[in-house]
């Protein structure tokens, strides 16, 4: 089954290269084509907006992972969970 992130990247490049298609039509210049592969870059979390996330806490036995501050222990194994690695 598709994630829901990965339908809404796929909507948006659709979207995006309707609009550039369409652009070129228009004005008859690929320059829009271009900047497709770079849209992703303008919505990247950076400085302030990335720290202000909190760590992830994995479980040693079962991998489950969770940003979630909410969560103490595991849901699955009832292990006390610690802060792992970024991914």
């Amino acid at each position: 089954m598709v994630g829901s992130r990965t339908l809404t990247a796929l909507a948006g490049l659709a979207v995006s290269i309707a609009l550039s298609v369409g652009l070129y039509l228009y004005t008859g210049s690929f320059l829009f084509f271009l900047f497709v592969p770079f849209v992703p870059f303008l919505f990247k979390r950076t400085g302030e907006e990335a720290a202000e996330r909190p760590p992830i806490k994995e479980c040693d036995r079962c991998s489950f992972r969770t940003r979630d501050p909410e969560f103490e222990y595991c849901p699955r194994d009832g292990s006390r969970l610690h802060e792992g690695s970024d991914y």
